[in-house]
């Protein structure tokens, strides 16, 4: 991360630590401060002293999912520390712990005061974001109690109430005010001559609504030991190719990371499942579009992935209409919140449904699940809710009215509603932005998949010929009406939408690949879109950039217009190879891999569009998510399109 904070994650919970293991709760930078569960900051801060100093990292905090450090008092040359400090610190759920062993340097006994200074103030992550915005909280209180070994912190806002309590072993000496609201724990540590004392610290967070019975972990080393327990099941049984062990070791980190990015949810009759979260630190929630195509990509080798998402989306389906939270009928859930703000409806994630395409691929899960699997089972229980989705696509969607997919911008939410979501992102070549409803290529592209996938389970699981037959013209017209209506003939290349009078938006984007992984271009359109994706304005030496350079929109650092996102790669490369351009699938894949490889073997949320001529190492975006089940998920979306080759 550029500001030096380094992330820990497990399950809904996650902390950002710096260097020297410190939480300072600064707002701004890439990546919020704290402690976080539940969309809530319950650590705000987390300040170590050394007799009243605050000591510098001799070895700073590594990436990993224990941190790690090395500390010593503030001194010189001439003068060599008299401890050393050696600092452990890992998350569990709704948890963090760190053991702290301090170590003389001195053939003397020695006392060292250490103090540590703790705070609480339960932020709502929203409240972080660098947007600007404040948040009214009428009747907001906050209080601190001292317990037997440490203290706790409330907040109430009205029947809103969380908690958070820190705990030390041996019990801090006394816990003193600090004129800020935060506590400042403090110990007097008696060491013999070069003899080491331990204190082990324990946090706890109670987000409201909290019922369970939570248990810290005993010590950092045994969070370590149950995430090498989850990552060890969730690679068993996976066959890497042993040809190509780059894609090999990315595949291993990618499951380790989807095993540590699963959140909890409920499926339609209250059963307990965890799912795919989006990404830490700002999307550590479900979100529609990332877990589907997460378990998409993970579907041939991890397919309890899916069994989980659908069934959590199918409890999270609107069943009427909302305006604000642009809910209807049928639809899939975009996004679910938990945290104050969702709860009082001053954002309006808590369950928000501002998504075109989530829908569509709900439906799509769907199919590719029981024709992988064979489970009928799923498809059954999930009858009523694909056949709602349908409904909506038809429906509210506009496929029946308009022929296509449309949103329209959301006024409180987002304004774009496809998976390029930023305000500028669905643009002409030139920026300019479209007026009047958006019909996204990509979406159309899910559509139809969706439409095809659940005339097949209509006929083979279903036993409903007449609904299949439906189903089935509904995909071949809009198969027609799209390359009618989107194709550029004078370049070759479908339109990014089109605008509220149905004129093309002219951008070159790489959701035409998408358009390949769908299957909804005839086969010489597809070759000629396939094959283009690879020319140098799109391809950067790192995978496919979101918009052909030189063009007018184009910037190598934003995320929508000009940056390589490797979901939106691993998409293109299974079209690729879906339309037997099997060398350009090979040379996206490659690319991928060689980036994961750069990275410690995990790839990032989304790469900067520069190209590898003139940067030998792939360049961060800025404001991306450390870690990404999308991003996790690619390497196998990388096998399924190439094999080991």
């Amino acid at each position: 991360m550029t500001d030096r904070h380094h992330l820990l994650v497990y399950g809904g919970t996650f902390a950002a630590v710096g260097d020297g293991g410190d939480i300072s709760g600064v707002r701004g930078g890439s990546a919020p401060q704290g402690l976080f569960v539940r969309d809530a900051r319950h650590l705000s801060r987390w300040q170590l002293t050394v007799d009243g100093a605050v000591p510098e990292a001799l070895s700073p905090v590594a990436g990993g999912d224990t941190a790690r450090c090395v500390l010593v008092p503030r001194g010189g040359r001439q003068e060599p520390a008299a401890c050393t400090l050696f600092r452990e610190q890992a998350v569990g759920d709704s948890s963090f712990v760190e053991l702290l062993r301090v170590t003389s340097n001195r053939p003397a006994p020695a006392t060292v005061r250490l103090a540590l200074t703790v705070d609480a103030d339960f932020t709502d992550q929203f409240e972080l974001r660098s947007d600007h915005r404040t948040y009214a909280k009428a009747g907001a209180v906050r209080a601190r109690q001292a317990v037997e070994d440490g203290v706790e912190f409330t907040y109430r806002r009205g029947a809103w109430l969380s908690r958070t309590t820190v705990t030390a072993d041996p019990a801090p000496d006394a816990v003193e005010e600090t004129g800020t609201g935060a506590r400042r724990l403090v110990w007097a540590v008696e060491l013999p001559a070069h003899g080491t004392a331990e204190l082990t610290l324990r946090v706890v967070a109670r987000p409201h609504g909290e019922k369970r019975a939570l248990r810290v972990p005993r010590s950092p080393a045994a969070v370590t030991e149950r995430l090498l327990a989850l990552e060890g099941a969730f690679l068993e049984g996976v066959a890497f190719p042993t040809g190509w062990p780059e894609l090999s070791a990315a595949c291993a980190r990618g499951l380790a990371d989807l095993a540590a990015l699963r959140v909890p949810a409920t499926g339609p009759d209250g059963e307990e499942l965890r799912v795919p979260a989006a990404a830490a630190p700002w999307f550590l929630t479900l979100l529609g579009r990332d877990a589907l195509l997460t378990s998409l990509f993970a579907l041939p080798y991890r397919p309890r992935l899916a069994a989980a998402t659908l069934p959590a989306l199918a409890a999270t389906q609107a069943t009427g209409t909302e305006p604000a939270a642009v809910a209807q009928p049928g639809k899939i859930v975009h996004e679910v919140r938990h945290g104050e703000l969702a709860h009082f409806g001053q954002v309006p994630y808590g369950r928000y449904y501002g998504s075109v395409d989530a829908t569509p691929l709900f439906l799509v899960l769907l199919g590719a699940y029981v024709e992988q699997t064979a489970d009928t089972g799923l498809a059954r229980r999930l009858e009523p809710h694909a056949r709602a989705a349908v409904g909506w696509m038809l429906d509210h969607g506009g496929l029946t009215s308009r022929g296509y997919l449309v949103y329209r911008a959301d006024q409180g939410g987002l304004a774009n509603q496809s998976w390029k979501d930023s305000v500028g992102a669905i643009c002409g070549a030139d920026g300019d932005r479209p007026a009047g409803p958006v019909t996204a290529a990509g979406a159309q592209g899910y559509a139809y998949d969706a439409l095809r996938r659940t005339a097949w389970l209509a006929r083979t699981v279903w036993d409903d010929g007449t609904y299949a037959a439906l189903l089935e013209q509904a995909a071949g017209d809009l198969r027609d009406r799209f390359q009618r209506d989107f194709w550029m003939p004078d370049r070759s290349f479908p339109a990014l939408a089109l605008d509220g009078a149905g004129r093309r938006v002219d951008a070159l984007a790489s959701d035409a690949g998408h358009l390949l992984w769908s299957g909804l271009l005839d086969k010489e359109y597809g070759e000629a879109v396939g094959r283009r994706l690879l020319e140098p304005d799109f391809f950067s030496g790192w995978g496919v950039r979101t918009l052909a350079a030189g063009q007018g929109a184009y910037h190598p650092l934003s995320h929508h217009r000009g940056a390589v996102w490797p979901h939106d790669n691993a998409l293109i490369a299974l079209g690729l190879a879906r339309y037997g351009l099997h060398d350009e699938a090979r040379t996206v894949a490659h690319a991928l891999v060689d980036a994961a490889t750069a990275t410690g073997h995990r790839l990032p949320q989304v790469l900067a569009g520069y190209g590898r001529d003139g940067h030998a190492e792939p360049v961060p975006c800025p404001h991306a998510c450390v870690r990404e089940s999308r991003a996790a998920a690619t390497p196998l979306a990388l096998l399924t399109a190439v094999g080991g080759a």
